[in-house]
């Protein structure tokens, strides 16, 4: 970096300056002693900013570091960036996201007739797109085991459905009616309902026989701007710290689905995300190692209080079992789980080469080490 890089980050107030002593009438002044925390956040800005790419993504991927644990034990942790230009990276980067702009699109649609709804349902097809979720992994799993290909059924959910809450935010829920909300409701697989359990609550809603729907709350928490701005520096940071928490959680969950050795502590951690019904919801909202960008929209998704809730359970349980790679009845530790994991996966690729008649399989091999898991409280 450069004496003029260094001047403009600190002009952008995301670079504060050492402390400097007056020499006296027209002698100028002197640094005295020169400020870690002032050379690490240079450092991490370094890091991050690169030829091409514009400042607000360095910012975000700053403050993404920021709140990662370190990798080894012992390590400084990266300092924060100025909570005040990490909120202006997250509002520049929303306003530019798809997500965002489906929002906008459907408020403009609104009130005008069919026309405006055909394109609305148009752009949310362009902007959505065709896509499932990952597959389960507990039926991926056993398919590995058996040596069979993976069920049908072990697919993840076709989320092109979601058009149907884009246009319920544009058009208002009536227009959308039950059965197409309950539709995509049921794509994100909370709670374990079906389309078919998410139908009969909202009928029932709509006929006036049920709790009413405070169709509001969704109208509000679909502008990610919005909820980026009402936030408060302390929310920011704590749905930064949700998000990298249940991306652990999430990546031990799809983990399993790889042979990853099963052990009790584990077992449980599915156990509370599956009574919850929430993986699909995490496998669509949570990257394991996400651009800026991608960070943006997930750390606006946690803003949500009802995910610190989930995140909390998931760390009490792990505080109570936190021995995630050690595998009852053998004294190794994490050395045995690694090594278990390793022929685990080799038998799989020397058994699926031998069904192939011996042609190569080539993959990336991972390690108990390469999951980094939050810090039992």
């Amino acid at each position: 970096m450069t004496a003029s890089q260094l001047e403009s980050w600190r002009r952008a107030g995301l670079l504060p300056r050492h402390r400097r002593r007056g020499l006296g009438r027209g002698r100028g002044s002197v640094v005295d002693a020169v400020d870690p925390l002032v050379v690490e956040s240079a450092a991490a800005l370094a890091r991050h900013l690169r030829q091409g790419r514009d400042r607000r993504l360095a910012v975000l991927a700053w403050f993404a570091e920021a709140g990662t644990p370190p990798v080894r034990p012992g390590a400084a942790r990266v300092p924060e960036p100025p909570v005040a230009a990490v909120r202006e990276a997250l509002v520049w980067a929303l306003q530019r996201s798809a997500s965002q702009r489906l929002v906008e699109f459907a408020r403009s649609a609104a009130g005008a007739g069919e026309e405006g709804q055909d394109a609305l349902y148009a752009a949310a097809g362009r902007l959505i797109g065709p896509y499932r979720g990952a597959a389960n992994p507990t039926l991926v799993r056993a398919a590995l085991e058996a040596g069979g290909d993976v069920p049908a059924e072990a697919e993840g959910p076709d989320f092109r459905s979601m058009v149907h809450v884009a246009a319920a935010i544009g058009l208002g829920a009536q227009e959308v009616g039950a059965d197409a909300l309950a539709e995509a409701f049921a794509a994100f697989g909370m709670f374990g309902l079906t389309a078919e359990d998410w139908a009969q609550m909202l009928g029932a809603a709509e006929r006036g026989e049920g709790p009413p729907v405070d169709w509001g709350l969704l109208q509000q928490n679909a502008d990610m701007v919005a909820q980026v701005l009402r936030a408060s520096d302390e929310e920011l940071v704590r749905a930064r710290e949700v998000l990298v928490g249940l991306r652990m959680f999430y990546g031990l969950y799809v983990l399993h689905g790889l042979l990853l050795p099963d052990t009790p502590a584990q077992a449980a951690l599915r156990q509370r995300i599956d009574e919850w019904g929430m993986f699909p919801f995490l496998d669509h909202v949570i990257a394991i190692n996400p651009s800026p960008r991608q960070f943006a929209e997930s750390l606006a998704v946690f803003l949500e209080p009802f995910f610190g809730r989930l995140y909390q359970i998931l760390m009490d349980q792990f505080a109570e079992n936190p021995d995630i790679f050690s595998i009852p009845g053998d004294e190794t530790g994490a050395v045995g789980f690694g090594e278990r994991w390793m022929r685990s996966m080799e038998e799989l690729t020397n058994g699926r080469q031998a069904a192939n008649g011996g042609a190569e399989v080539k993959g990336r091999g991972c390690r108990p080490d390469d999951v980094i898991l939050p810090q039992p409280r």
